[in-house]
Order: structure tokens, then C-alpha cells, then sequence
């Protein structure tokens, strides 16, 4: 578009240029044909006299390498000088006002706006004349009809000159608005740039913490359910071989058989990233009953399991939470505590679902375990990740000798 409406203004400036000079010779060939009839002997000599230099200064004006600058004394010099020289022609012969038309072209970019209209009132005085059958006009009523067209031409001159100006300022406003256009499409084209190749790193990003969300999301599987039911199955398998009882090396072996089956069907749904398989058919309070309950056939200490407030639906992936951190606090309780009392309490509180698991055990240091442990194992810090994970909060207090208490808080989000 911009190049469109530069090339409508050159061929403005090429009519700016050669129009005056195309007027002055159409004018100067109509008075040429029509002299003998409206022009003295000493008219054609003072016309012969004058044309040539109303030739010579739109020749030298038109002339290869000229720089015009708008307004200046040059352009300001050369509009009188013309404007004078038409005059002076019409006054010889009328039909010459046909070169003070150019007057009209280019007053406006050869003078300043006060002198404009004393060039428009000039160049009208001239064509006035002109119509009123030459200069000076030679009665009476020739003078009042000279002057009526002075006046008729003034005001046309004033408003259409009025009018191209408008359009040529209309013209100059919509290219100014192009070339902002153009501007800000260029900084768009590359702002969409910066955004693609911010949007490619993102969505790299994005991948990369996916894997790394995923990695951590099976290794927390793995170690709260194959990695615990691995060591549920060594124990079992342990209490045979040091047994001679046939019937007591049996049951062993059915748990063991029974803790191989639980952990691979926690491996595959581990995998496909489906809810625990205790939480399959069961909600969160029947689950974490039967996990307590297998938990103490297994460990032969007898936990005490409550549940308090009004039971609801939890979603799966709360249920999950709970579920695990539970699992994992028991695994940690038999492993180190060598507790004689457990206590598990889920509590629904309004807008918050608690889970509380308490024994009387060997207890430990809690800032010690965590210089030794870091943020990279799957103990504690892993229980505290997946309560962070749904905006959850994970307390641990205990001391050595005094027990340890386990508290997991986080919203309660129904199902669905």
C-alpha cells in the first residue's frame, strides 16, 4: 500500500512540474494564432519580447537536477516572477491567461499560507481580465464585470484550492498511517517470532518436567507398593525357614503368595497411572480399614483405626494420596519403630480431610533424618511430596523414645 500511494505522489510532482511549462505553450500558441485579430503591432513585439522569458524561466525551472524545496525563497521568487510575467501577457492578449491557470496548481507548495492567497487573488485579477475581454477592461460595464469575476474567481480559486489541499493533507495523513501500520505490523511479525521460539522452548520445557513428573510419580509407586510388597514377601519367607511347624510355614507362604499377587496388580495399574487397587471397589475409609487389617496380620501388632466426622466422596486422587501416606507410615512404623500401640484416624472436617497415624515406638530426630535422607529419597519426603502435590501439607513430629506422629492435612475435593 505504501508503495502504491508513492507513486501516486510522484505523479503529482511530475504534473507540479511540467504543467506550467504545457500551459504557457498552449497559451502561447492560441494567442499566436488568434494576434492579428486582438493584438497591436507593438503588443506582438512587447509579447515576442516577453514570451521567451516566461520560456526561459520554465525551462530553467523544469531543468534536469533541480532539488526543489518546498517554500523556499527560490520557489517563492520563481511563483511571482511567473504569476508577473502572465499578467503582463494577458494584458497584451487575453487568451495568455490561459498560462496564469498555473498559478492555481501550485500555490499552495510554492508559498506560505498568507502569501498563498495574495498568489490565488493575483492569478484571479489575471483571468478575470482575461474574460472581461482583455485588460485594462474599456467601459464602464466592463469595470463592474471585472470586478464581479475578480470576486467570482477568487472564491472559486479559494475553494477548490482549499479542497486539494484537504485531500492532499488526507492523502499525506493516510500515508503517514501506512508506514505506521507497516511499523507495527513489522514489530508484530516479530514479537510472533519470539513468541514461536518461546513457545517451542516452553512446550520443551513442558516436556522435560513431564518426564521428570512421570519419573517421580514411579518411583513413588514403586517404593510404596512393589518395593513394600517385596519386603512384606522377605519377611514371610523368612518366618518359613525359621519355622518347623508345617501349618504355621503355610500360612506364611499363602501371605507371601498373597503380597506377590497385591504388588504386581499395584505395578501394572502403577503403570497406566490408575488409582490404588484397594480403592477399586472400596472408598478411602474401607481401603485404609483393610490396610490396617493386613497390616497387623502381618506385623502382629493390632492398630486401632477410626474414622470421625461425615464421610464423603473424596476424589480419586486424594483418596490415592491418603491411602499411600498411610501405607508408607506403617511400612516406616514396622521397619523402625518397634512399636506396641498404632493408632490411625481419618478425620473429615469440613473442607479438609486429615490423616493421623500415631505409635508409641523407638521414635527419631526429624531434622536429623532429613540432612540424612535430603529431598532425594522416598520415605518422608516422599509422602510430603505427593501431599504437596494436591496443595496439602505434611507434618512429622516425634522424638527419640517418645513415638512418632504422622499428620497428613489437604483439601477435600470431592469425586467428579
Amino acid at each position: 500500500m505504501e508503495g502504491r500511494a508513492v507513486a501516486v505522489e510522484e505523479r503529482w510532482q511530475q504534473i507540479y512540474r511540467w504543467a506550467p511549462l504545457a500551459l504557457f505553450g498552449i497559451g502561447a500558441a492560441v494567442s499566436a494564432a488568434v494576434a492579428p485579430a486582438l493584438m497591436s503591432r507593438t503588443d506582438v513585439l512587447a509579447a515576442a519580447g516577453l514570451a521567451p522569458a516566461a520560456l526561459a524561466c520554465e525551462l530553467w525551472w523544469v531543468r534536469p537536477g533541480r532539488a526543489p524545496v518546498r517554500g523556499s525563497a527560490a520557489e517563492q521568487a520563481h511563483y511571482w516572477l511567473r504569476t508577473a510575467l502572465a499578467f503582463a501577457l494577458t494584458w497584451l492578449n487575453p487568451l495568455f491567461a490561459i498560462y496564469a491557470y498555473a498559478g492555481y496548481f501550485d500555490v499552495h507548495r510554492m508559498l506560505p499560507r498568507r502569501a498563498a492567497m495574495l498568489g490565488l487573488f493575483a492569478n484571479a485579477v489575471t483571468i478575470a481580465g482575461s474574460q472581461a475581454a482583455g485588460l485594462p477592461p474599456r467601459s464602464a460595464t466592463l469595470w463592474i464585470l471585472f470586478c464581479a469575476l475578480v470576486v467570482l474567481n477568487s472564491g472559486m480559486a479559494t475553494f477548490f484550492s482549499a479542497l486539494g489541499e484537504r485531500e492532499v493533507a488526507k492523502a499525506r495523513r493516510a500515508r503517514t498511517t501506512i508506514q505506521e501500520l507497516e511499523a507495527v505490523n513489522a514489530r508484530l511479525e516479530q514479537a510472533l517470532a519470539e513468541n514461536a521460539a518461546l513457545h517451542a522452548q516452553l512446550l520443551v520445557q513442558a516436556r522435560e518436567a513431564g518426564v521428570a513428573d512421570e519419573r517421580r510419580r514411579l518411583a513413588a509407586e514403586i517404593h510404596d507398593t512393589i518395593a513394600q510388597g517385596l519386603t512384606g514377601i522377605i519377611a514371610q519367607l523368612g518366618a518359613v525357614t525359621g519355622t518347623p511347624d508345617g501349618a504355621l510355614a503355610r500360612a506364611h507362604l499363602d501371605r507371601a503368595s498373597a503380597l506377590a499377587r497385591h504388588s504386581l496388580g499395584e505395578a501394572r495399574r502403577s503403570v497406566r497411572d490408575l488409582s490404588p487397587l484397594d480403592l477399586e471397589h472400596d472408598a478411602l475409609p474401607e481401603a485404609l480399614e483393610r490396610t490396617v487389617a493386613t497390616w497387623a496380620e502381618r506385623t502382629g501388632v493390632h492398630p486401632r483405626f477410626t474414622v470421625t466426622g461425615t464421610r464423603e466422596q473424596l476424589h480419586d486422587e486424594v483418596a490415592a494420596t491418603l491411602l499411600r501416606v498411610a501405607q508408607e507410615a506403617l511400612a516406616n512404623v514396622e521397619r523402625h519403630a518397634e512399636a506396641q500401640r498404632v493408632g490411625v484416624t481419618l478425620s473429615y472436617m469440613g473442607d479438609e480431610v486429615t490423616l493421623d497415624v500415631r505409635d508409641d515406638g523407638a521414635g527419631f530426630d526429624p531434622l536429623a533424618a532429613a540432612r540424612r535422607t535430603g529431598t532425594g529419597g522416598f520415605g518422608l519426603p516422599g509422602m510430603r511430596a505427593r501431599v504437596e502435590r494436591i496443595a496439602g501439607t505434611l507434618s512429622v513430629e516425634s522424638e527419640r523414645g517418645g513415638g512418632t506422629a504422622v499428620s497428613a492435612r489437604v483439601p477435600l475435593a470431592h469425586h467428579g
